[in-house]
């Protein structure tokens, strides 16, 4: 069992605040947004939606 982890673009800020919180560095900044480049090494801990003030971070478990 894993977890698909999608950021909204047009919500996404580029604030850098979920790829400092992840423990296994899920996100990396491309073109001045989060993206999920490492999702299938999310643990489903919801760190970075709870720092992410824009709302854009969604995870599902697969």
């Amino acid at each position: 069992m894993g977890y698909e982890v999608v950021v909204d673009k047009e919500k996404c800020e580029g604030c850098e605040e979920c790829i400092e919180v992840c423990p296994v560095d899920v996100y990396e900044m491309v073109d001045e947004k989060s993206e999920p480049v490492n999702a299938e090494e999310c643990l489903g801990c919801e760190s970075c939606i709870e720092v992410c003030e824009h709302e854009a971070i969604v995870i599902t478990e697969v």
